[in-house]
């Protein structure tokens, strides 16, 4: 085995800590950079995050970790699976774009949650026309750049068997895991060609293990790394789990000849002491949490590593998973108090709490005693901090009780209908439009306190203004004010609710260039004034078509905010649930018919094993119930799930109760609508019928054979006809024309009923 390492961290960000690739990627989209200038910026950025991981004491770095969009992509790419749709595209990174985003006349690549998480990858499709061929191109090129630098340089790659299980089969019924004979071959040269090129350690993730697995796919697994592990020249092999435990895959790999196990010690309760194949095995124990920002218990993690050094023939310490999760660093937060600050651990800070973990394990706690004395004060602070606990909120909680309901639908329909006649097939838009230069200059301009509140707030109107002249020249029935005020639909309420601190530098991927900054969520949550009333009841004065109100539901918010890990996620979610309830009362009371509370998270906070995901899809449904019951019947209650497989979750969305559920279906070409059907789903669907993260303008006869395919699922006076998602990352153009055309298969498909 090749010499062990001690300290590492299983990931690392790439989009740059001010951003850097998204704002260079998004010009060479737009053509002001080239290509070689894009690379520089990708190089750069590669270097300086491995300097830094060096310099801060890791003795092993991870690389091929940087995408220009996604790693499972980078992964299709390299084993020369994608679709052949994009082979026409002469470029290799235009055709890796085009199979990511899409063109004029290509669609791309169906886009999904990663795990449970707020990342989004690509779906590679697998089907009898893939031909399987590896280019290691990426990956070798990273690594010599690395090694060149004087970089302890780990490839990290997506593992054959998560490869396989995330992907999608098309144009067969046959697994994708049916074709592994044809990848791990590729594996078998790809580890060849890293030995030669000079890695010592390679890492090949395989999460999807630690979701529920069937004997048979944990035998495949085994199999496989049986096979990886006797290739005569190779590097070292980490298998990398995160997100959970492995359970009986975790026996299975320690059986083969890998060289290390990567195990997730804050969401998984694996017990390595009951696997003796381990006693011969690299442990890299993943006890800093990469997914959230709360500075770790220095001394309770070091109680844990302790007890694992018997059961180990090497323990090391490491991130539970990628710190692609988290923002750089806390430096960049200057509005933090001293209290919140010193709760707070971002990504260089976890780094840097792995490497004192590390040299304590091997040198002795002596060697960092301040910052295990650092530790015990922030844990202390934390605890005793009055804003953690707000007796008023938990009693009134408990008055409300839990199962809030609303009359049956049948009788809410009739209501509806009468406050509010619709035409058959109503047109209407999840919420946002685009963010014009002019809403991100006076946004900017408030930050620096050049305009006013009154000022802001008057250009925000103008904008209104424009958007509800467009959707009534476009001819949509239901209208939405646009969101212009908003920043983000997570965050704009984290500034207006006790309890969050929004950040200013804190920025995460979630897909693409689509960087978000979530808030942090320390304390029990309050809604001190309403957040949206004057807004919704501004644009509604600008016409006598109905606008909606927009605001984002309770699950949501929790899993788009690094989120207080102190208290059950149920309880918090529910006193986010009471403040959304408080903002539709008042919305309704202020005379708005239809209140859109948006659920796009509802699948993704899912428990990736089935014995978890009943009591989450409890309290998820009980939370969205209580944001949603205090209203009266006449008034209707919409929501909105995006990308995501939502199979699993199909009784929770007939269960949250909405009126409307508007939904991510142009990918997966009306997909889920089967399933909603199976399950006897009787409540409004909008199954979006375009793509909004493509830039390609969706014809006529495109949506209308969308309308028409929905129509077998869903009854024609249920049907609601929508966008797949918000447009606020789309041009006005694209934006103009694809809803134009919207309207226009509407009345076609209309004009066939």
């Amino acid at each position: 085995m090749k010499e062990h390492f001690t300290s590492t961290v299983l990931g690392i960000p790439r989009i740059g800590p001010n951003r850097e690739l998204k704002r260079a990627t998004e010009r060479y989209w737009s053509g002001a950079l080239d290509a070689e200038g894009l690379e520089t910026v990708a190089r750069d950025l590669r270097l300086d995050s491995v300097r830094a991981l060096q310099s801060a004491g890791l003795d092993s770095v991870p690389v091929n970790t940087f995408s220009y969009y996604d790693q499972v992509l980078d992964t299709a790419v390299m084993l020369g699976a994608l679709p052949e749709r994009v082979a026409a595209v002469v470029d290799p990174l235009d055709r890796y774009f085009a199979a990511a985003r899409g063109t004029a006349t290509i669609a791309p690549l169906e886009m999904t949650k990663w795990f449970d998480t707020n990342y989004h990858y690509l779906v590679p499709e697998i089907g009898p026309s893939t031909e399987f061929r590896l280019d290691a191109t990426k990956v070798l090129g990273e690594l010599r750049e690395a090694l060149d630098a004087g970089i302890p340089a780990r490839p990290v790659l997506i593992g054959p068997v998560t490869f396989l299980l995330l992907s999608k089969a098309v144009g067969t019924e046959d697994s994708p895991l049916t074709r592994l004979d044809e990848i791990v071959p590729l594996y078998v040269e790809l580890l060849e060609q890293l030995a030669d090129a000079g890695a010592q350690w390679v890492q090949l993730d395989e999460p999807a293990l630690v979701a529920d697995r069937t004997a048979a796919e944990i035998s495949t697994a085994r199999a496989v790394y049986e096979q990886l592990s006797a290739v005569p020249r190779r590097p070292a092999i980490l298998v990398a789990s995160y997100f959970g435990s492995l359970g009986d895959a975790l026996p299975a790999l320690a059986s083969t000849g890998i060289d290390g196990i990567a195990v997730d010690m804050v969401a998984g309760d694996d017990v390595i002491a009951t696997v003796p194949a381990l006693s011969r095995t690299l442990v890299v124990a993943g006890i800093v949490d990469g997914r959230n920002v709360w500075r770790t218990d220095l001394e309770a993690a070091l109680a844990t590593l302790a007890s694992m050094l018997g059961s180990a023939h090497t323990v090391a310490v490491s991130s539970s998973c990628s710190l692609l999760h988290v923002p750089y660093t806390v430096d960049a937060e200057t509005e933090l108090d001293d209290a919140l600050r010193s709760w707070l651990a971002f990504g260089a800070e976890k780094v840097a709490e792995v490497v004192a973990l590390a040299t304590a394990l091997s040198h002795g706690r002596e060697r960092v005693e301040r910052a295990l004395e650092e530790s015990r004060d922030a844990q202390s602070s934390r605890a005793h901090d009055p804003r953690l606990s707000n007796p008023a909120v938990r009693e009134r909680l408990r008055t409300i009780g839990s199962g809030a309901t609303r009359a049956p639908a049948a009788h809410r329909r009739v209501q509806q209908e009468a406050a509010l006649p619709l035409p058959v097939l109503p047109t209407t838009t999840i919420g946002s439009y685009p963010q014009t230069s002019a809403i991100r200059v006076a946004r900017a301009a408030l930050r620096s306190g050049e305009i006013d509140d009154a000022e802001y707030r008057a250009r925000m109107r103008s904008e209104i203004v424009d958007i509800i002249a467009l959707q009534e020249k476009l001819g949509l029935d239901v209208l939405v004010h646009g969101e212009p005020e908003r920043n983000d639909m997570v965050q704009y309420f984290a500034e207006r609710l006790d309890g969050f601190f929004a950040t200013s530098s804190g920025w995460v991927q979630s897909y693409g260039t689509r960087c978000v900054r979530p808030p942090i969520l320390f304390g029990d949550v309050t809604r001190a004034t309403p957040m949206t009333v004057d807004w919704i009841t501004y644009a509604q004065s600008l016409t006598d078509k109905p606008v909606k109100g927009m605001l984002t539901g309770p699950v949501t918010i929790l899993a788009w905010s690094f989120v207080r890990d102190d208290r059950p996620l149920a309880d918090t979610a529910r006193q986010v649930a009471l403040a959304i309830r408080d903002e539709t009362v008042d919305l309704e009371a202020a005379g708005v018919r239809i209140v859109q509370v948006d659920e796009p998270a509802l699948r993704e906070l899912l428990p990736l094993r089935s014995a978890d995901q009943g009591a989450y899809l409890d309290w998820s449904v009980d939370a969205f119930r209580v944001a949603t019951s205090g209203i009266a019947d006449s008034t209707a209650i919409h929501t909105h799930l995006c990308y995501s497989e939502f199979g699993a979750v199909i009784g929770a969305i007939a269960g949250l109760d909405a009126d409307v559920t508007s939904i991510e279906a142009a990918r997966s070409h009306m997909e889920v609508l089967d399933d909603l059907a199976a399950a006897g789903f009787e409540l409004g669907v909008g199954p979006g019928v375009y793509d909004i993260h493509s830039p390609r303008v969706p014809s006529i006869d495109e949506i209308a054979a969308s309308l028409r395919l929905a129509l077998k699922s869903v009854p024609v006076n249920r049907l609601w006809v929508n966008p797949d998602c918000g447009l606020k990352t789309r041009g006005h153009a694209e934006v103009e024309e694809s809803l134009r055309n919207l309207v226009e298969a509407a009345k076609l498909v209309r004009s066939e009923t």
